[in-house]
């Protein structure tokens, strides 16, 4: 199998799983969000902040480096491996000790025991996160396909029957924990590597001399976008930030699908190649065109037909979450600009440049963030919206020079899907005026975008457009 064709398949087995989890959890959030207040999503999302914050310790920086290192061996995963592990266990002894004062800061302290079991997923993400990074490696991405789903689809069944048996906030508590330990064991039972006994310092030391500035930029990142959740939940209330935090699910259900999957299967194959600035840049910039290809009519579609999907799947108590869930389509739209370039500088192994990059766009959206908090939830999101905005230009400028794929390039390499996008997006708004029920509008409106878009690539015969579809081809015929 020749480099493309490895390239193709991961993706496939990537993308199915992260299509079969989100379709999964899709279902799943509908269900609980009919059978759940609000102001219990709002409770679960200030004990995400801290346990998400928690987590980049554990999944960023070191496994990068297993990943970018050009000879990797057992000796650099098991001593990872025992790191990461005691890592999470020093983690969590601190966060369970800190529980109740976490509570009493949030006005709530009935929280105290959730922070403590939502807090575990720490140290189970510590047993498996080097296993994930052998897979990445290697490329074994079938292996994520069966973790994931197995762990989504046991996690939806428990939490399902417990929020139908009234056990309220402890629905949402074990489907987040059982989809971690149920993923975990699963990678344990299929992955052929597990740790050795050995451990080396000096291997350990030169991981962390790439993985430091991987973990403080996603550290930085990680801490920003749960900032926003934090600042929403303590300054206003928790239905608001369960508004908010509901219209940021589902179109990040959708970047998910296509990002992620993108995502985890560049950083590896770059880095293989990162002697070859010019293929380099050729595999950067046929990602950026087909990721956003992808992204730009999901994301204009999911806007524009908000109202009717919201009203339809989680009732009209969940309506106010409408004009969050258009603005973070807009923002989304642009995400795999980011990953992108992102991808690029840490295969070139310019974990340097890469937290400089963090370091400046979290000044400016910090700067954003206090300019709005004051005027309300809706100008909290619209600034997060700006700041990525400015963040996709700040991501694109070292690849300039590291490449020569300046963002100018990356813009017309992009404009055609982006303009697309927008006559399809134009034309599906229309059909809100026809006066028709949600759910004959929301299919109405699916069909026609799905029809006027490819439509439309097939017309002005777009590059990206004939690229999928010879790469299905091609596959087909193997």
């Amino acid at each position: 199998m020749d480099n493309r064709q490895k390239v193709f398949s991961n993706l496939i087995w990537r993308f199915m799983e992260r299509f079969g989890s989100q379709a999964v959890s899709f279902v799943v959030s509908i269900v609980l969000a009919r059978l759940l207040e609000p102001e219990l999503y709002g409770s679960v999302a200030l004990v995400l902040v801290i346990t998400s914050i928690l987590q980049v310790f554990v999944d960023s920086g070191m496994a990068t480096a297993l990943i970018q290192k050009k000879d990797t061996d057992d000796l650099d995963f098991s001593s990872v491996f025992y790191f990461n592990l005691a890592f999470c266990l020093l983690l969590y002894t601190g966060l369970f000790l800190a529980a109740p004062l976490l509570g009493r800061l949030y006005g709530d302290a009935s929280l105290t025991p959730v922070i403590r079991v939502l807090g575990l997923t720490i140290v189970v993400s510590g047993v498996k996160n080097v296993q994930q990074a052998y897979v990445a490696r290697t490329m074994q991405f079938r292996r994520f396909f069966f973790a994931t789903l197995g762990g989504t689809v046991f996690s939806a069944a428990v939490g399902i029957s417990m929020a139908y048996l009234g056990y309220g906030i402890w629905a949402l508590v074990m489907q987040q924990l059982l989809n971690a330990a149920v993923n975990t064991a699963i990678l344990w039972l299929t992955v052929d590597w597990k740790p050795r006994r050995c451990f080396s310092l000096k291997r350990l030391k030169g991981l962390v001399t790439y993985g430091w500035k991987i973990l403080v930029s996603a550290l930085l990142d990680t801490a920003y976008l749960k900032l926003y959740q934090l600042v929403v939940g303590l300054k206003y209330t928790s239905s608001d930030l369960a508004f908010y935090n509901k219209g940021d699910q589902y179109p990040n259900l959708l970047v998910e699908n296509i990002n992620s999957s993108i995502d985890s299967v560049l950083l590896p194959v770059l880095s293989a190649e990162q002697d070859k600035r010019e293929q380099v840049r050729e595999m950067t910039r046929r990602a950026v065109k087909t990721s956003t290809y992808l992204m730009f009519p999901m994301m204009a579609g999911l806007a524009v037909c908000a109202q009717p999907f919201v009203r339809l799947l989680l009732t009209e108590k969940w309506l106010p979450s409408v004009p969050y869930m258009q603005i973070f389509c807009l923002m989304y739209a642009f995400y795999p600009l980011h990953t992108a370039n992102l991808n690029a500088v840490k295969a070139m192994g310019r974990s340097d440049i890469f937290l400089k990059l963090e370091i400046t766009k979290k000044l400016i959206s910090t700067v954003l963030l206090v300019a709005s908090v004051n005027l309300g939830v809706y100008a909290i999101a619209l600034g997060q919206l700006i700041s990525c905005l400015i963040a996709a230009v700040i991501n694109a400028w070292p690849n300039r020079r590291l490449l020569g794929y300046s963002l100018l390039e990356q813009l017309r390499d992009v404009l055609p899907a982006l303009m697309l996008s927008g006559i399809m997006g134009g034309a599906v708004w229309s059909l809100s005026f026809l006066g028709l029920p949600d759910l004959p509008l929301l299919a109405a409106q699916v069909c026609a975008g799905a029809l006027i878009y490819a439509g439309l690539s097939l017309a002005f015969r777009l590059d990206s457009f004939e690229y999928l579809l010879g790469a299905v081809r091609r596959r087909r015929s193997r």
